[in-house]
């Protein structure tokens, strides 16, 4: 009986998946943008009150204060689409950090979800091929602002490789922003369990032993042929990881705990890998070593209790501002891939627990950016940068007045229509009810 319940659940709502047409992607730019008068965040602090941005072949090639004596001329706008933000702020593209994205349908129906592969150690998986640009929940989540994303692999020690794609696009190969950027580490937790009738101690540190010699001799195997300059076979494992020692990859760890941490750093300095801590819940309590070996964190699971009962309960929430206090280098992501549409408002949660507003921003534009090593392209509203920015009508970090008008990536005008928009005119025309 609960089989049969759970198959019409899935029947059900697949057909309503099945219903919903997700919007066409967006044409390239073929005429000058101005956007005029809104409030400009540029996303490193910097704020224009009233600004005027100028966008052409998907590039920013202007942004003027219109206070200042030379401000932008708006005369000369003949053939250019003007578009008045007078009393709108306007903010760079958010960027989804560790997500699964496009990789995960329905987590019930197993068929939609092409994020893992089985075995441990799979340095060679890449998700991006795995991308599904006509995932009914990527018009959802840019509708509140997130435009870019980071997409990554779960499972095992070694995951495999992550990348960064556009979040409008007919294939993965449109939507390839960079890819293969960085590899990912699930790292053995070496928490030591002491209560009755489990592991034994013994047991357990010989297990925990056992994972990190594993991952010790991967490494190892892949610096030594990395040095190789030709190989008569290649070994797929080992050519997926040469980016890691000649810099052209970052090796992403994901552990949260004190002991995990300094181990991870620690394997990371003896192969010269250059690291990213993800998750990162005890990075507070480490900011000395973080910022000295110049880790940066992917913090994540701001709306969570903290993991320890005599932490303070807003703890979760005051992470970023101890790290920003300490000078360490991080953005804020949301775990899974539905939740990530609620990006901004993670990043709000901050700005009450010790974050100015801009800092939030940055924590999940130009951070991130940097981490990801695409800021000198995206993550800021700066001349010569692509021209990937949203315009909302209220704070965008306030979930009561958010509220995205227009959306561009590289230019392009997105449709930010969705399968929510969607239903919900459905049900309130049925109904004969107004906004």
């Amino acid at each position: 009986m609960k089989r049969t319940s759970l198959m019409a659940w899935l029947l059900v709502m697949i057909g309503a998946t099945v219903l919903a047409q997700n919007p066409v992607p967006a044409k390239p730019q073929d005429k000058p943008i101005v956007i005029r008068g809104g409030m400009v965040h540029v996303g490193n602090g910097t704020v224009i009150n009233n600004g005027t941005i100028t966008i052409m072949n998907g590039k920013i090639v202007a942004v003027e204060d219109n206070s200042k004596p030379k401000g932008a001329d708006m005369k000369n706008s003949v053939g250019m689409e003007v578009i008045n933000a007078s009393g709108k702020h306007v903010y760079p593209g958010f960027i989804g950090m560790n997500t699964m994205l496009g990789l995960s349908e329905i987590e019930a129906a197993r068929a939609t979800n092409d994020y893992n592969e089985v075995g441990g150690m799979n340095p060679n998986v890449r998700s991006v091929i795995a991308y599904n640009t006509d995932s009914k929940v990527t018009p959802t989540v840019r509708s509140n602002g997130v435009l870019l994303a980071q997409i990554v692999p779960q499972g095992g020690f070694i995951s495999g490789s992550s990348s960064v794609v556009e979040l409008d696009a007919w294939n993965w190969e449109d939507a390839a922003y960079k890819t293969d950027e960085g590899m990912h580490l699930n790292w053995p937790g070496m928490f030591i369990s002491r209560t009755n009738g489990g592991e034994t101690e013994e047991a357990q540190k010989e297990r925990i032993q056992k994972s990190l010699n594993s991952i010790h001799d991967l490494f190892n195997n892949a610096k030594a042929y990395s040095q190789l300059k030709e190989h008569q076979e290649k070994n797929l494992k080992m050519e997926s990881m040469r980016g890691l020692f000649d810099g052209s990859m970052k090796l992403y760890v994901h552990c949260n705990y004190i002991k995990d941490i300094i181990s991870a750093v620690n394997l990371c300095k003896e192969h010269g890998l250059k690291m990213v801590l993800v998750g990162g819940i005890d990075a507070w309590r480490v900011t000395d070593l973080l910022k000295t070996e110049h880790v940066p964190v992917v913090l994540h699971r701001l709306h969570a209790l903290p993991p320890r009962e005599d932490e303070d309960v807003d703890l979760n929430y005051k992470i970023p501002y101890l790290l920003q206090q300490a000078g360490v280098e991080y953005c804020i992501s949301v775990e899974g891939f539905w939740q990530v549409r609620n990006l901004s408002f993670n990043a709000g949660t901050a700005v009450t627990n010790g974050l100015t507003k801009e800092q939030a921003l940055a924590s999940i534009t130009l951070n991130a950016a940097k981490i990801l090593g695409i800021d000198k392209t995206a993550g800021t509203i700066e001349t010569g940068k692509d021209a990937t920015l949203i315009i909302s009508d209220g704070d965008a970090l306030d979930m009561k007045s958010n509220n995205i008008s227009n959306a561009f990536i590289r230019g392009k005008n997105i449709n930010l229509d969705n399968i929510q928009k969607q239903l919900y005119k459905k049900y309130m025309d049925k109904y004969g009810l107004k906004e």
